[in-house]
């Protein structure tokens, strides 16, 4: 499924707020006359999009799926469209057993914004040095305990509840003209804020703010109080996953 996130607060389903996984559950049980419990590849904060979702869940053995397609567009339309239904293993889960997830980050870097582009793209004004941030991708490569680019979950003693650690397979930058950059990240998993905090210490470094090199030692701190900005959401696409 597609969806453009800025009107929904993230995809988790929350009572009495508008989400994109409570607007589909709702659907699916309107369309499917089924209880829908949603189990979703990434879950998407507020204002962040998708290109490629993947939910699963349970429908009836005698549901036809091209009808609950076409009445669950019908219902979540435009800002959500559900490209494709089909039958999986009993034994699948978006969630579990995806084995990567793919996000692109779009960036804006010109003098003047682009109305067209102001809930796709983030725009930052002042020039960027593409190959000290492409230098910067270098230190979050392989398997690393993400701590400092991550909010911390935790219980009600403050006590870190899981681990931080992910397997980042894909980093880079790459311009595509007219002032437009793309950062690609794939992991294994993300934990929450990953990416935006990433990208937010990447313009730093574009910026002159930081160095390339000290991505590893930001990394190798564990203190997410060293990267008090984040890149803002609507800029973050969910773009593929991978089972």
């Amino acid at each position: 499924m597609t969806y453009n996130g800025a009107t929904f607060h993230g995809f988790a389903v929350n009572d009495g707020i508008e989400t994109v996984g409570g607007l589909l559950q709702d659907a699916i049980v309107t369309v499917a006359r089924c209880n829908a419990t949603l189990s979703v590849a990434g879950r998407t904060d507020r204002g962040v999009h998708a290109r490629a979702q993947v939910v699963s869940c349970d429908l009836p053995e005698d549901a036809d799926l091209d009808r609950v397609r076409i009445g669950v567009n019908a219902l979540c339309g435009p800002h959500i469209s559900v490209r494709e239904v089909v039958w999986v293993a009993d034994d699948f889960d978006a969630r579990y057993s995806a084995k990567w997830r793919h996000y692109k980050y779009f960036v804006l870097n010109t003098p003047t914004p682009d109305p067209m582009l102001i809930d796709r793209m983030w725009h930052v004004r002042e020039p960027l040095s593409l190959p000290m941030m492409q230098l910067a991708c270098d230190g979050i490569m392989g398997s690393n305990d993400f701590t400092s680019f991550c909010k911390k979950p935790a219980d009600m003693s403050g006590t870190l509840t899981y681990s931080m650690i992910r397997n980042v397979m894909k980093a880079d930058w790459h311009d595509t003209g007219d002032g437009q950059l793309v950062f690609d990240i794939r992991a294994n998993a993300f934990c929450h804020q990953m990416v935006r905090a990433i990208v937010g210490f990447m313009i730093e470094v574009g910026t002159h703010r930081r160095k390339p090199a000290e991505t590893r030692e930001v990394l190798l701190a564990k203190d997410r109080t060293l990267l008090p900005k984040l890149a803002p959401p609507h800029g973050l696409f969910l773009w593929e996953v991978g089972y």
